[in-house]
């Protein structure tokens, strides 16, 4: 299994911090941000990563992490030139994936808990999609999953007016090599986005989406605002 993380975007919400210094570079207490997705691909055992960054950050990223061998890693490097949407990274990274198994973990997302290695590592024998739901104050924010009282998904939306539950899709994707042919038949959404929540209700009709329900031994931050910011650093 290879991994990618999605490190592009404006970081409009840490605005003006996010003028002249991309978003996944910010410090959370000692590390950069982009050092705490990349540890969860590590945590996995995946090796091979493709960081995918915006045109004017691609330098610092391979200045910061190079060629990932001082990790024990391969590091790739890919541009996203414009802000085009999540699941465009599997079109950007078709090459490097080829026919292998991908997880793909979002840049600004923070993951805690004594269990999470066991668990990540199993997944890399999965098939079709899996992807984790944790319960939210907030559920318009996120793309959203509705679950039954066996915790298989009902329905799937992105950032709802009238969310149908409160529990939010996480940052963190795992798929077969399916998800290639799936993300380039998508059609952008009315934000003109190609959305990874597109991508998860294809595997969802299909039957192929399994949903983990992260209980609250687990933390996970979004750190796109200042509070998260904050709150990740402490």
């Amino acid at each position: 299994m290879k991994g990618i993380i999605v490190a592009g975007g404006l970081g409009t919400r840490l605005y003006p911090l996010t003028k002249v210094i991309s978003k996944h570079l910010l410090p959370i207490y000692d590390k950069p941000m982009i050092y705490y997705p990349l540890s969860i691909l590590m945590m996995a055992d995946i090796k091979q990563i493709l960081i995918i960054t915006a045109p004017t950050d691609h330098g610092q990223y391979k200045r910061l992490l190079g060629n990932g061998t001082q990790l024990g890693c391969d590091f790739q490097y890919a541009v996203q030139n414009q802000s085009n949407g999540i699941a465009q990274a599997f079109i950007i990274g078709e090459n490097f994936i080829g026919d292998d198994k991908v997880a793909l973990i979002l840049g600004d997302n923070f993951f805690y808990g004594i269990d999470l290695t066991s668990e990540l590592q199993a997944l890399t024998n999965m098939d079709g999609a899996y992807i984790f739901a944790y319960e939210v104050a907030d559920p318009d924010r996120y793309g959203i999953v509705e679950l039954d009282q066996n915790d298989k998904p009902i329905s799937i939306e992105e950032k709802p007016n009238n969310p149908k539950s409160n529990y939010a899709i996480t940052g963190l994707y795992f798929f077969d090599k399916d998800v290639i042919t799936i993300a380039k038949n998508i059609q952008p959404s009315h934000r003109g986005e190609y959305e990874i929540t597109d991508i998860n209700k294809v595997y969802f009709q299909r039957n192929k989406l399994q949903v983990k329900k992260l209980d609250k031994t687990i933390i996970w931050f979004d750190m796109g605002t200042f509070q998260s910011l904050n709150d990740a650093s402490q």
